[in-house]
């Protein structure tokens, strides 16, 4: 009798169990969460979720690297797929993206390469305030440097490259000229040497782009170009920078006179890859045209040295750089989350694909020996490693240039008259400091 009572139960326990199952099932449950609401979309009905889809604009040519990063992302992680829009990076180039950003035409995250742009974008509310995010260490992955594109102490942006000035020297000149890749703490007297031998062999031993000219001025004084607003133009090492620039020019020979180079809008980089100069100073850019074997076929090896100091033994010189490339996430998207997940990956591996075009990575993740990989592409005979890794992949501090535009006009309107022989050295020393005072006074 017993036992047939306790099956009863058990009958009834499991006829019940099977009705709530059934009531759990339906869309009415008591806390309000149904199965559409707590579920993803589905594309299908194998029940496979919808990929998320994400546009970047940035002004990188596509084929320059932006394009591989993006599939090596999509390949990865095909919930969450990427389209890369190029915009140029000028006036008008600017203007389409905010008017994309302003109008909603769908723009997830953009790269910004000017600090005022990016602060007008943060006043319109187009960038997204990136401190609510906290699994990724912003000061510990890009260094303390990434603070210079902070606005009001927040990140709105995060530097995704950084800004390298170098020399490309022709490695086998220098073999010939028996004279060995320079040593990181060299000078212009040295650099001087090195293009008067040179120049035995080529129309020029160095050449560079005419900015150039002030990387020595600016690396001694590094924006601190006043105290108590009298200028500091005046320094003995700019003296010395301006005068080493002069002798080359109109008693070696060994590079282009300023005259010449402007006039005829001189494109030195050319003339390096086709063996006019023997050493280029220019950046990091300069790697789309030495990788591209088309249009500047050559068969000597490129070695790399860092920019000379203004003087010998000048300890307080430093190579202007900085870090720029700042990817924003639309404040506006709809898809945060799912844009953080690729900025993170962009910082720390996608960036590595765009080294070939010249792109540094500014993220201390990246793995370096992937980069130099993907950087030399298939012409890694091509090039001196050693010096590339020193030189180019190293971690020697830098500075960003924050010389007014004013005062950079006016130094340069001084210099040229000094270069084009109008004006003597005392004169333009003379000259660049009066009128800087003359600025500092307003």
């Amino acid at each position: 009798m017993k036992k047939k009572k306790f099956q009863m139960a058990t009958i009834l326990l499991l006829a019940t169990a099977l009705v709530l199952s059934a009531c759990g099932k339906s869309g009415d449950s008591s806390n309000g969460n149904n199965a559409s609401e707590s579920t993803p979309k589905t594309s299908n009905s194998t029940g496979s979720k919808e990929p998320v889809k994400l546009t970047i604009w940035g002004a990188i040519p596509e084929e320059a690297g932006p394009q591989e990063a993006i599939e090596a992302w999509n390949v990865e992680n095909p919930l969450i797929q990427v389209e890369y829009m190029r915009y140029v990076n000028d006036d008008s180039g600017n203007l389409k993206l905010d008017t994309a950003l302003v109008t909603g035409q769908g723009v997830d995250l953009y790269v910004n390469y000017n600090k005022q742009y990016l602060e007008k974008r943060v006043a319109s509310n187009a960038a997204l305030d990136l401190s609510s995010f906290t699994d990724y260490n912003i000061i510990d992955a890009i260094g303390p440097d990434a603070k210079s594109w902070q606005i009001e102490d927040k990140f709105y942006g995060i530097p995704s490259s950084k800004g390298k000035n170098f020399i490309f020297l022709n490695k086998n000149a220098l073999d010939a000229a028996n004279l060995p890749i320079p040593p990181l703490n060299w000078s212009q007297n040295d650099l001087r040497k090195y293009a008067k031998t040179l120049k035995n062999n080529f129309e020029y031993g160095y050449a560079q782009f005419d900015w150039y000219y002030f990387m020595q001025m600016d690396g001694t004084l590094q924006n601190a170009i006043a105290d108590n607003k009298t200028s500091k133009f005046d320094a003995p090492e700019i003296k010395e920078s301006l005068q080493s620039w002069y002798s080359m020019m109109h008693e070696d020979k060994s590079i282009p006179t300023y005259g010449a180079q402007t006039a005829s809008k001189m494109a030195v980089d050319s003339m390096f890859l086709t063996g006019k100069t023997a050493m280029l100073g220019a950046g990091g850019w300069i790697f789309r045209s030495t990788n591209n074997l088309k249009d500047f076929p050559r068969d000597f090896k490129i070695a790399f040295a860092s920019l000379p100091s203004a003087v010998d033994n000048q300890s307080n010189f430093m190579i202007e750089g900085g870090l720029g490339d700042v990817v924003s996430i639309n404040a506006k998207s709809p898809n945060k989350e799912e844009a953080w997940a690729f900025l993170k990956w962009y910082l720390d591996v996608g960036t590595q694909y765009l080294a070939k075009g010249g792109r540094i990575p500014s993220s201390k993740h990246v793995d370096l020996e992937r980069t130099v990989q993907l950087m030399t592409g298939d012409n890694a005979d091509l090039y001196d490693m050693e010096s590339l890794r020193a030189v180019v992949l190293n971690d020697t501090p830098t500075f960003t240039n924050s010389m007014e535009r004013q005062v950079s006009d006016m130094r340069k309107e001084e210099v040229e008259r000094y270069f084009l022989k109008e004006k003597s050295l005392d004169e333009t020393i003379g000259n660049i400091v009066k009128r800087h005072n003359q600025i500092l006074a307003k």
